[in-house]
């Protein structure tokens, strides 16, 4: 965001593709977090140059639309959740040109853009917020904000004990300019990202400004961050021991439902389908599809499959849980394996719990790899063949592990925010290997920097990748069959080619115990093995594909098959 309420750019928004207006319901959508995709300048750090080079592996991935976490100015207190400036490019990114034409030449290739819009908070460094400091209390332009007068004798109480999303405290207090004790900002993550007050007609008006600058510029849509946490009670209040629904001081409140219809509006306002895709963290399912009313967003991330361990029941339970939420809205489910904030599938899977909670995180947690890859290959094939849309973070075609790094290297505030107990989300966010057995991988040019003696060496990754990850290179999957990126490619191929895959509806099989096993229209089935023992398939003509070899015939545990029967 910027002061200015006036959007500068083109004068008509470029034409996207008008033959599918439902594109969205059963795309393929990979998260491109850009400061660890590729990097063009050598400077160690991911941009958009580096993503440009690298579309025509996309392309052959087989994906529908890129979305991009936040590329915009900030000083990365958050990874660049922390957003200065809505209207430009962050510098290590490259500039708004390098934006612009990255999103032509993806659409060219049939590839759409999402980016991620970040509306509960700015960053501390944000021109709204330094002018709100230097205005002092009772201004208007503290009125964009939360700010409150503490609570005591001398105001050196927080307004409330509300917890941060990030651990701690949600309060900072502010010094005047004379030195003394001042009000008090709400952040509900992190000091240097206050919240924004979604009751004021500024912040409203900046925002559906910004959605017109990028829709403008021919992005399809965008991802909305933290949605349910726009609106704040401005009593104040504490969090009671029993919340009614829509009742939270912070949280899912009733109110923050106009936002999004006012947004929906100004998508649909544009020739071709815009989309908005919230980020909701909402455990009732009802309150959760409550967002995706046909007026409102058309799709949120499904995080209830997710967080949820590899059985049988468990799986089952969130399928048939978040396709009843969805149905009498008519929208269509999101299905997703991780993001740049869990554990990836590969590690996840292969330890004892393998759910997902963000306070379970710590270092030191044993994990089994090669069962954890097995299971995500599953996993892949599973998701894939569930109804609705699928979101692939980066890496996870090429079956990365989470990295445990040195606690010297860790930027996430989860981490610091935890009391250093917490290994935060630094491991998933590790560059990519492209080539090579040496890192970094391909991720930098091979010209680095230039030692004394005249040798040129890579330009370390701005986080250090693993020596073994040679063997996980795009470059080595390519050469093997068996390997995960041949896997997600031929999924997505035959997710494409078979009408019954994608959106649609689905029918549950009978099955023995600890397996899962769905039709898809006449002619497509899907079987996945969470047992112990092998399994006979169910009748069919041909096997499609399958996560891993059968062995005589049957379905190895851990594993999913999809197969095509006769008519």
């Amino acid at each position: 965001m910027t002061t200015s309420l006036t959007a500068s750019g083109p004068a008509a928004a470029p034409a996207l593709p008008s033959d599918d207006a439902l594109w969205w319901r059963s795309a393929v959508i990979y998260q491109v977090y850009v400061r660890s995709f590729a990097d063009s300048d050598g400077d160690g750090t991911g941009d958009l140059r580096g993503v440009r080079s690298r579309l025509g592996y996309l392309k052959e991935l087989g994906v529908d639309a890129l979305w991009f976490n936040p590329w915009y100015p900030s000083p990365l207190a958050d990874g660049g959740y922390d957003v200065s400036d809505y209207r430009d490019i962050h510098p290590t990114f490259g500039t708004l040109e390098d934006a612009e034409l990255l999103i032509s030449e993806a659409l060219a290739l049939g590839i759409r853009t999402i980016i991620d819009i970040v509306p509960n908070h700015i960053s501390s460094e944000h021109a709204w917020f330094q002018a709100a400091l230097a205005a002092g209390p009772g201004s208007p332009e503290r009125e964009r904000f939360w700010f409150h007068p503490g609570k005591g004798e001398h105001g050196d109480e927080m307004p409330t004990s509300w917890i941060s999303n990030f651990q701690g405290d949600t309060w900072t207090r502010t010094v005047n300019p004379d030195g003394t004790p001042g009000e008090w900002y709400l952040h509900l993550f992190t000091p240097e990202q206050p919240d924004l007050n979604w009751n004021h007609p500024d912040v409203r008006a900046e925002h559906e400004d910004v959605l017109r600058f990028w829709f403008d510029r021919g992005v399809a849509g965008v991802r909305i961050d933290s949605a349910g946490l726009l609106i704040k009670d401005p009593a104040l209040p504490e969090v009671p021991a029993e919340v009614q629904p829509g009742q939270h001081p912070t949280e899912d409140r009733d109110e923050v439902h106009d936002v999004y219809r006012a947004w929906r509006r100004i998508a649909d306002s544009y020739e071709g389908t815009r989309v908005l895709v919230g980020e909701v963290w909402v455990p009732d399912a009802a309150r959760f599809a409550a967002y995706l009313r046909p007026d409102e967003m058309h799709t949120a991330f499904n995080f209830d499959f997710m967080t949820r361990p590899w059985q049988a029941d468990e799986l089952r339970a969130s399928i048939d849980l978040m396709l009843a939420a969805h149905a009498p809205v008519g929208a269509p489910s999101t299905w997703v394996l991780s993001n740049h904030d869990v554990t990836r599938p590969v590690t996840r899977y292969g330890r004892e719990d393998s759910s997902f909670a963000f306070a379970k995180k710590r270092f030191g947690t044993p994990t089994d790899l090669e069962t954890g890859t097995r299971r995500a290959r599953a996993a892949a094939l599973l998701t894939a063949a569930l109804p609705g849309s699928l979101y692939l973070y980066q890496g996870d075609e090429l079956g990365l592990p989470e990295v445990e790094l040195p606690r010297e290297v860790l930027e996430d505030p989860m981490h610091f925010r935890s009391g250093g107990v917490d290994p935060g989300r630094d491991g998933c966010r590790v560059p990519l290997p492209w080539r090579g057995t040496e890192a970094p991988f391909g991720f930098s040019p091979d010209a680095g920097r230039t030692a004394a003696s005249g040798a040129t060496t890579p330009t370390a990754a701005w986080l250090p990748q693993p020596a073994d990850w040679a063997a996980l290179t795009v470059q080595a999957q390519e050469a093997d069959p068996g390997s995960m990126l041949w896997l997600y490619r031929q999924a997505l191929r035959i997710r494409k080619r078979e009408h019954s895959l994608g959106d649609g509806p689905m029918t549950w099989l009978p099955s023995e115990p600890g397996v899962l096993a769905f039709s898809r229209g006449d002619d497509v089935v899907s079987v996945t093995n969470l047992g112990d023992r092998p399994i006979a398939l169910p009748e069919h003509d041909r096997i499609l594909l399958s996560s891993a070899p059968l062995v005589g015939g049957l379905l190895p545990p851990d594993s999913t098959a999809w197969l095509h029967r006769p008519a």
